[in-house]
């Protein structure tokens, strides 16, 4: 049926989602000649009207320019806006986040299908064009394709109703043909915040809304394939690809196919024709030994379907890429091309801090080649379609999709965390089946054909019901080539056969194992662990570790990619990362948008050092013989790879060599290495045997040499002589207030009245700006926000603050040495005893001990460090630890140990809220220097090491700022050197503890020891 008026009922109509919309099909490109089809072209049927619009903002329907679109309407004042691009990005309208509840809540009381009156954004957009020569002259249909408008839109063309849509991430196409006129075409366009689709799309992310994703004009030849289904799966034996292709046309004409079928050096390798009856036509072959399509060769044929008319012109061409794989369930696990697969993904979200979820092609070829530069096999869509060019990108290069239907109703069913779906939407409300499975639709129907996606997912936090198991059969239905994914029924297991798959989020290590232990019935995956907030990731391998344990353990994806903060300007006209609540939003949640392991302005957060680790395929374990390689690739062996190995003495190389081989897939081997028996090890000392796999060529993703794997052994030669005393001689002065001790170019004091060191001079320079001091707390991470960390535990924060010198000592006073010892008991309990003992020798080096008698009944300590200023001068870096970037003991598995270099502003990570950042664990020694390379050094023994962190901000001045600017201009370099520190923890950010094992028990006796000396 024909509508001409359109209404704003439709709005809150759940049966209007579609009006004059055409049916969903294949995301195929097509083209006139086989010459332009092999060149991937740019489409000559296809006519972009991206670039700038004129617009109108409108903060509700009232006041919108209601004639806006007639022909005759005047609208030369109005703005421009860029498309694709949301209109909160470009200054229109307000930014806002939030995570489970709707936008509106607190400022509008209503129920789904109602929506706010007063506060519905409306854009108008106006785009005038004239119809290309080629598409205007051919006398074929022509029409209009947008794919994505947020969350609901009219349009119209030369003043009269073309049609509406929803659905804001998946395309909707309108015919214009009946609407074009000569010359100049007037397009007008008006995009809804609100509507029934935005109830639907209550996703954790910023709520824009506009024309975000392309808008072309397209036309099609004379006989044209509308849709195209090309099933590429293998038999039995995994080694012969099935070929099942059916085309759909646009309208039923004398018409036949020819296909080639050719592999990636262009070679034909099968042929097929048919003619179409009914305008339809399917084909098929059997083809004999074809390359599998797997993440780890991500190989693809490509299928030209020439379209000719009977008498044999052509009339179009397609090149459809395919990759011949085969994914199943046996025996209750998940198998890719026979093989059990284990999935190492991330949740991704759309996103650029600039310009919002409008992304580039570049931001998503820097996404595809990070995730494979990690190790990374699989994403999920989180939580709606991407573009098509993402799914191209993933079939190329070789990553596991689950693709994810643009739902989610959290804040229907969730508040607060509390389960409690009393008007729960989809649920078993029959009003509201079309329009979910409308989306479950226009998804499959465009993503078919591309071979990464191995699972389509019903959507995100939605709770569960009826209205979501119909859209499951339906997938099943109509894609029995893949499974089915949907983790809401965790919450209610009435509808528990919706997922083919036990999913669940943030479900803690000993729940997994439960589930695993108690005859399941089906695999297991975490469609979202590892909430990666601020300073997160810690006790990942806690996860890793059961892919080899359980069979039907089979992944996870981490939550989630990329922060979703947004470049803003403070005050002082200075850019910063914004998070929900800068742009005075309310509803917001604030920094929760901000759980990437990749910053928002993509750059890679040091989390990635342990993801990249942790998802390693390949395993190196060495010792001092040679090194074991675990190969847990399904398919591919390690003859893309050199094995580089080295052999380094105190952090410095004194030995490498580079060796070829090949362990096949499933498969390990111990590759013997002569590095110790030639290099020799007689020298004191530690010694690292280093090994990595680095790629032998160039791939699409990385370039010739770069590491993917790596694994270390560490191993002492003990040093049999006679520990000595520094030679030389000191003088102590016992003053009234201070003690002296004077030596060949050095002076150190100690201060009776301060109850610390308060000089450490070295040839004149004095080192000391603020004297150290006892410190139990760091800067609460979001994670430890999440666990109130600051009620639980806040005593230590005032503790570091108010500790009180209660005794110094002078002890061992000899010629050449003298120790003073600093007791302290602190506010938190009476009879907590810290004592810090400095021995002075000849030399001027400073031995340190710090120690702590534990006491019952207290709470967990989040540091035990000692904490000085030095000035900020001394900046520069140069560390033998393990790093290179932020470590701690719960985040330590990818990190190396070696000798690197940074400054001490780099160790206050990106974060969006600033917070504890920039650590590292098993230091042995530490530079601190200034440009002429003067300072001083601080060393512990490799059977002892310390942990670090030298910041421009001490844990305090972090812990008060909100933003990275509200930081204080930087006046000390912060010394802070940790017998032990707390993990980050990461299971959730919301009231999951580190885990016990990287805790620091108050009851316990902590001690350690370093050196201070000078460079």
């Amino acid at each position: 049926m024909t509508i001409h008026t359109p209404s704003l009922d439709w709005l809150t109509d759940v049966t209007k989602f579609a009006v004059h919309r055409l049916p969903a099909y294949s995301d195929h490109k097509y083209y006139a000649t086989l010459q332009e089809a092999e060149r991937y072209a740019d489409m000559a049927w296809r006519h972009s009207l991206n670039g700038s619009w004129k617009f109108n903002y409108a903060t509700n329907p009232s006041s919108r320019p209601v004639e806006f679109h007639a022909p005759d309407f005047e609208y030369g004042g109005w703005s421009d806006i860029q498309v694709p691009g949301h209109i909160q990005t470009q200054g229109f309208g307000q930014m806002q986040y939030v995570n489970t509840m709707y936008p509106w809540d607190g400022h509008s009381d209503v129920r789904p299908p109602h929506i706010p009156e007063d506060h519905n954004p409306v854009g108008s957009y106006i785009k005038s064009f004239v119809l290309p020569e080629h598409m205007a002259s051919d006398g074929q249909p022509v029409f209009i394709s947008f794919q994505g408008v947020e969350s609901a839109f009219y349009v119209w063309l030369n003043g009269q109703f073309v049609g509406y849509s929803e659905d804001s991430f998946t395309p909707s196409d309108f015919e214009l043909t009946p609407f074009l006129q000569a010359g100049e075409n007037k397009l007008a366009v008006e995009v809804y915040q609100r509507s029934t689709g935005a109830w639907l799309e209550d996703q954790d992310f910023w709520r824009f809304s506009g024309i975000f994703r392309d808008v072309y004009l397209y036309t099609i030849p004379s006989v044209h394939v509308r849709d195209l289904h090309a099933k590429a799966g293998l038999d039995a034996s995994y080694t012969k690809g099935l070929l099942e292709l059916e085309l759909t046309l646009e309208k039923a004409v004398a018409a036949y196919a020819a296909v080639d079928v050719k592999d990636a050096a262009g070679q034909i390798v099968a042929s097929l024709k048919a003619d179409f009856t009914d305008g339809k036509a399917s084909l098929s072959a059997t083809l004999d030994q074809v390359q599998r399509w797997s993440a780890e060769k991500p190989y693809l044929y490509t299928l030209f379907i020439q379209i000719h008319e009977p008498d044999g012109t052509l009339v179009e061409v397609i090149p459809q890429k395919i990759g011949f794989r085969k994914f199943e369930l046996i025996n209750k696990v998940m198998h890719l091309n026979g093989k059990r697969i284990v999935f190492k993904g991330v949740n991704r979200h759309e996103f650029n801090a600039r310009t919002g979820r409008a992304i580039s092609r570049e931001d998503m070829l820097w996404d595809i080649r990070t995730l494979k530069q990690n190790n990374m096999n699989a994403v999920r869509t989180s939580h709606y379609p991407n573009q098509t060019l993402w799914y191209e990108l993933c079939d190329e290069y070789g990553v596991y999709v689950i693709d994810e239907m643009n739902l989610e109703t959290h804040g229907s069913w969730q508040k607060l965390g509390a389960v409690e779906p009393s008007w729960n939407i989809p649920a078993n409300l029959p009003e509201w089946q079309d329009i979910v499975m409308d989306r479950a639709i226009s998804m499959l129907e465009r993503d078919k054909n591309h071979a990464s996606i191995l699972i389509w997912s019903c959507g995100n936090e939605s709770y569960a019901g009826e209205v979501l198991r119909n859209v499951a059969n339906y997938f099943r239905a109509t894609d029995p080539s893949r499974l089915v994914h949907y983790e809401g029924v965790f919450h209610n297991r009435t509808y528990d056969d919706t997922s083919d798959m036990e999913s669940r989020m943030y479900a803690k290590p000993a729940d997994i194992e439960q589930y695993l232990n108690d005859n399941p019935q089906k695999p297991y995956i975490s469609c979202e662990y590892m909430h990666a907030m601020g300073n997160s990731v810690g006790g990942m391998h806690k996860y890793t570790e059961l892919e080899n344990k359980y069979e039907l353990y089979q992944g996870g994806f981490i939550w989630d990619y990329i922060d979703q903060a947004v470049m803003k300007k403070d005050r002082y006209g200075r850019e910063y990362l914004a998070i929900g609540g800068d742009f005075d939003d309310r509803a917001t949640d604030y920094g929760f948008c901000t759980d990437g392991i990749v910053y928002a302005d993509r750059k890679v957060s040091p989390k990635m050092q342990e993801v990249k680790f942790l998802y390693q395929n390949l395993k190196l374990i060495p010792d001092r013989g040679g090194v074991t390689i675990r190969n847990e690739n399904l398919f591919e062996g390690t003859d893309d790879y050199e094995l580089v190995y080295s052999l380094l003495h105190e952090g410095h190389e004194i030995a490498r060599n580079v060796i070829h081989m090949d362990v096949a897939a499933q498969t390990e081997a111990y590759i013997p290495l002569t590095l110790v028996d030639t290099a020799g090890v007689d020298a004191p000392g530690e010694y690292v045997i280093h090994t990595s796999l680095v790629l032998k060529e160039a791939t699409l993703w990385a370039e010739a040499g770069y590491e993917v794997a790596f694994g270390q052994h560490i191993f002492t030669v003990e040093d049999t002589r006679p520990q000595t005393v520094p030679a030389g001689s000191i003088r102590v002065v016992h003053g009234d207030v201070n003690i002296g001790v004077h030596g060949a170019d050095f002076s150190i004091m100690f201060s009776k009245g301060a109850g610390s060191l308060t000089s450490l001079r070295y040839a004149g320079r004095e080192m000391i700006a603020i004297p150290p001091a006892p410190l139990f707390w760091r800067a609460t991470t979001d994670n430890d926000r999440g666990v109130a960390l600051g009620f639980e535990a806040g005593g230590w924060f005032a503790a570091s603050l108010t500790r009180r010198c209660v005794g110094i000592e002078v002890t061992e006073e000899q010629t050449d040495h003298v120790t003073v010892t600093f007791r302290y008991t602190l506010s938190i309990h009476a009879d907590v005893q810290v004592a810090v003992a400095y021995t002075v020798f000849a030399d001027g080096s400073l031995k340190v001990k710090s120690t702590y008698e534990g006491v019952s009944g207290l709470p967990n300590l989040p540091i035990f460090a000692l904490s000085f200023k030095v000035p900020a001068d001394y900046r520069h870096l140069d560390w033998y630890a393990m790093g290179p970037d932020e470590n701690y003991i719960d985040r330590a598995f990818g990190a190396r140990l070696g000798v690197f270099h940074n400054e001490a502003a780099d160790n206050v990570s990106g974060y969006a809220v600033p917070q504890e950042s920039g650590n590292r664990t098993g230091v042995r020694r530490v530079d601190i220097t200034d440009d002429s390379q003067r300072g001083i050094r601080i060393t512990a023994p490799a059977t002892a090491p310390v942990e670090c962190n030298i910041s421009p901000y001490t844990a305090f001045e972090l812990e008060s700022a909100y933003h990275q600017y509200e930081l204080p201009n930087v006046y000390y370099t912060v010394v802070t050197v940790a017998g032990k520190q707390m993990g980050v923890g990461g299971d959730d950010s919301w009231g999951a503890p580190v885990h016990e094992e990287y805790q620091i028990p108050a009851d316990q006796k902590l001690e350690f020891e370093f050196t201070v000396q000078r460079v």
